[in-house]
């Protein structure tokens, strides 16, 4: 008898991702740039007093950094174009504690324009940080008028820069110089954003992407897309996000928090499509200290934030602070370009591709286990409405060495899977590899090296059907 489905797990199972959260699942893993007045000052958070001939790069060359970025397998920048100190790395007309009134390139130089057109390219993406905070601005804290200085600072963002695929806000929210707080106009910023640029997504204090909770690399266990809406209020989040690293906060307890099961979401009457995001610097600190320059995570503790992050449906987005002369370290280049090295390893060829997958149910024949091989999003299979014990076996043909399988959910039709188990065929047996909770956009299950030729996904829990689109292994 087929089970019946609670009302509240239905509407979660209906929950599915804009457009715009489609194409940034696809991002997987991109750069954060901390450049600006704290690179010069040696610090974290600046006053908002600097002097701007303090900004001095004496070989900026942003195609170094997004030639990195492309190197190291990322797809995609996003940098500092303003911090809590006010200083605007590019030339706007509303405060003239900016890159134009310093003495670099005579007062005429822009580090957006340039790193943009850099990232245009190589062909990756580019984003914008802009802190809502301004600890330089004398309209800070006194409402309107401050909201209207911020919109017409975004709105040069937003028109002078070619397309941006995503809008970064950070939650600090300090006092101005008149010991006043900011009541930031959220919905206006966002409706300036929507009209110029419809495409990105707008991040942490934002309604498309979630911060994951805390700025060490860790990933939740089982990291949901559908979460409650209240995970988006901003004060909230502004009061624990970005704290300096003087303070730093709490590890994330993956194995505890809890954003999206059915006991959590139950007496939820508003869910939305909020997935996660993981930010990390590649250092002690945001911006660039001499003293970081041997507090370089290596790169396995990298390897191991990209498998619990890109691996385990959420982005990675990893700090690399310029130098103050406008170059990325060398030491933090050659690690860099061990990722992307190590990545070209890992994912070298997908021996999946071209293989067979038979399945034990699917909808209809359009939707059969060898869709989840096609390569096109669009193709995938379905369990149809009893995916509970739904199986999927992959044939390879021949026997391989495999030591990963990548795993995708049709994610357009929403996030349904909630447990599924992966064996491999050995001696004859079935001997299972992994038991996990969710797949969302993407699942990197790890295991140790085994020559193999069948593998067989068992969909154990699932909110109203269950989908694959992609099946591969390495």
């Amino acid at each position: 008898m087929k089970k019946k489905i609670p009302e509240y797990v239905k509407y979660a199972a209906s929950i599915v991702p804009s457009e715009r959260q489609l194409k940034w699942h696809e991002m997987e893993f991109y750069a954060f740039m901390h450049y600006g007045m704290n690179t010069y000052t040696n610090s974290e958070w600046g006053s908002g007093n600097e002097d701007p001939e303090l900004f001095a790069p004496e070989k900026l060359d942003c195609r170094q950094w997004a030639k990195l970025c492309k190197l190291s397998g990322m797809r995609g920048i996003i940098l500092t174009a303003k911090h809590h100190d006010g200083f605007c790395l590019w030339q706007t007309k509303y405060t003239d504690h900016s890159v134009a009134s310093s003495k670099w390139k005579d007062g005429k130089g822009d580090v957006v324009a340039e790193c943009a057109a850099a990232c245009r390219e190589f062909g990756i993406k580019f984003g914008i940080y802009v802190s809502p905070w301004d600890r330089h601005e004398a309209t800070y804290g006194s409402g309107e008028a401050y909201n209207e200085f911020f919109r017409n600072q975004l709105r040069e963002l937003l028109t002078n820069y070619g397309e941006l695929f995503c809008v970064w806000f950070d939650g600090a929210c300090g006092e101005g110089k008149n010991g006043r707080k900011q009541e930031y106009d959220w919905e206006s910023y966002y409706a300036l954003i929507r009209e110029l640029q419809p495409d990105a997504v707008i991040n942490v204090c934002g309604p498309d992407v979630r911060w994951c909770g805390n700025e060490s690399g860790v990933c939740r266990k089982s990291e949901w897309n559908v979460v409650p809406y209240y995970h988006s209020n901003h004060e909230l989040i502004a009061s624990a996000s970005q704290k300096d690293i003087s303070k730093p906060p709490k590890t994330v307890n993956p194995t505890a928090l809890d954003l999206g099961s059915r006991k959590v979401i139950r007496n939820c009457n508003k869910l939305i499509w909020y997935p996660s995001e993981v930010d990390v610097s590649i250092r002690k600190g945001w911006f660039y200290h001499p003293d970081d320059d041997y507090n370089i995570k290596p790169l396995t503790k990298i390897m191991q934030i990209y498998y619990n992050s890109v691996g385990a449906n959420a982005s990675l987005l990893l700090n690399i602070p310029p130098m103050p002369e406008g170059r990325i370290n060398e030491k933090d280049v050659e690690t860099l370009l061990s990722v992307g090295a190590q990545l070209e390893i890992d994912f070298n060829e997908n021996l999946a591709e071209g293989s067979i997958i038979t399945d034990n149910r699917h909808l209809d024949e359009k939707h059969t286990g060898q869709m989840a091989l096609s390569g096109n999003p669009e193709e995938y299979w379905h369990s149809g409405d009893e995916p509970e014990g739904a199986e999927l076996i992959l044939d390879l043909g021949d026997e391989y060495d495999i030591d990963k399988i990548v795993l995708g959910e049709h994610i357009r039709t929403g996030q349904q899977i909630e447990k599924f188990s992966l064996y491999a065929k050995i001696d004859g047996k079935w001997k299972k590899l992994a038991a996990e909770t969710i797949i969302g956009y993407k699942r990197i299950c790890r295991f140790d090296e085994i020559r193999v030729r069948y593998f067989k996904l068992v969909i154990n829990k699932a909110r109203c059907f269950a989908t694959i689109s992609k099946f591969e292994a390495y």
